[in-house]
């Protein structure tokens, strides 16, 4: 069974072998040069403290290569699932194979268990070498990034670390199970790939958030989570505030929610919608002549804070660890749920 696996499998084994190669020699030739980079930019921006500016710019540079990549260590997971788990069986039930193979002194549990061991290690193994492959080149740029592309983000945190390991577990043997109940292997792809974009995406809106209790504080406004400023001085003289996804003080954060609340806590504004002020704007901190320091700076005067519920940096490697225990537990639902069917129902 495994000689016969193989044979089967080494095709698609030895295609992407040589795509990962690939990806690998140009991530370690381009790495070192990019972690050299923001070294020395980061040692000179201390210096005359810039590193704000040296960030944007650095980031703004590489941002293609740090998408693009991001979106690979995502989908070769979905790609796993589509063309790897649910043609895996599929095939076999559609020509009728199995039966042949079963008449062999080969049971139909084992004949499931060497596809599944096989080609769901290959599966896994692909997925921690591009995973961590992209997370080592990506360093850098992870440390500069914008808060909509920090580390925690929700699109950035699945191609990190080892989660992109326990997705490609669950969409190789979702695929499986799928085509094992349709029976059709275009059907099953397509249905592959649904219910897995259906899962990907309720997890970072549903799941990912409540994994561990969010930290909810209130800041002083400043550069670090203010947006920008628009003063209307022809409508009451309001000056509104537009807030980043962002906290002073935890850089890297996941932002959940952040309003612009007044003095008694109550919200006036947030989550990218502009919060108003009633003010002078034709003279004071807020006048043209004012600044956006000076602004901000009666504004924090008068009591007006950002309140932020997020979920901090340093939470990154558990939630690591929790989300691929889900996935892992799902893998072995599903993969328990093949064996009882293929006894049960398949013939």
């Amino acid at each position: 069974m495994i000689w016969l696996t193989w044979r089967q499998f080494r095709g698609s084994a030895v295609m992407t072998a040589a795509a990962l190669a690939v990806l690998a020699v140009a991530l370690g030739l381009t790495g070192p040069g990019l972690a050299s980079s923001y070294s020395a930019g980061v040692a000179d921006c201390v210096q005359d403290n810039t590193c704000g500016r040296f960030y944007d710019r650095f980031f703004d540079d590489h941002q293609l290569p740090f998408i693009g990549l991001t979106l690979v260590v995502l989908l070769l997971p979905a790609l796993v699932g589509l063309f790897w788990g649910a043609p895996l069986i599929t095939r076999e039930l559609e020509a009728g194979t199995h039966l042949l193979v079963w008449n062999q002194s080969i049971t139909r549990r084992r004949w499931l268990a060497v596809k599944l061991a096989l080609v769901g290690l290959a599966a896994v193994a692909a997925a921690c070498l591009c995973g961590l492959a992209v997370t080592w080149w990506s360093g850098p740029l992870d440390k500069s990034a914008v808060p909509e592309f920090a580390l925690m983000a929700p699109l950035v945190f699945g191609a990190r670390g080892i989660a992109p390991m326990g997705y490609a577990a669950f969409a190789f043997v979702l695929g499986v199970t799928v085509g094992m109940l349709v029976r059709r292997m275009l059907p099953a792809m397509a249905l592959t790939l649904a219910l897995f974009a259906v899962v990907q995406l309720a997890m970072p809106l549903l799941v990912r958030p409540h994994l561990m209790p969010s930290v909810t504080s209130t800041f002083e406004l400043g550069e670090a989570n203010v947006d920008g400023i628009g003063v209307d001085r022809d409508e009451g003289q309001t000056v509104h505030i537009v807030l980043e996804q962002a906290v002073p003080g935890h850089p890297g954060a996941w932002v959940l929610s952040s309003e612009l609340v007044d003095p008694s806590g109550r919200a006036i504004g947030g989550d990218g919608q502009p919060g108003g002020i009633t003010m002078s704007t034709t003279s004071g901190p807020c006048a043209p002549s004012g600044g956006m320091e000076m602004c901000l700076a009666e504004v924090n005067r008068l009591g007006y804070r950002q309140q932020a519920a997020y979920q901090p940096l340093d939470r990154f490697w558990p939630f690591q660890w929790i989300e691929t225990g889900i996935y892992a537990a799902l893998t072995a639902c599903l993969t328990w749920f093949c064996f009882w069917w293929i006894r049960r129902r398949v013939s």
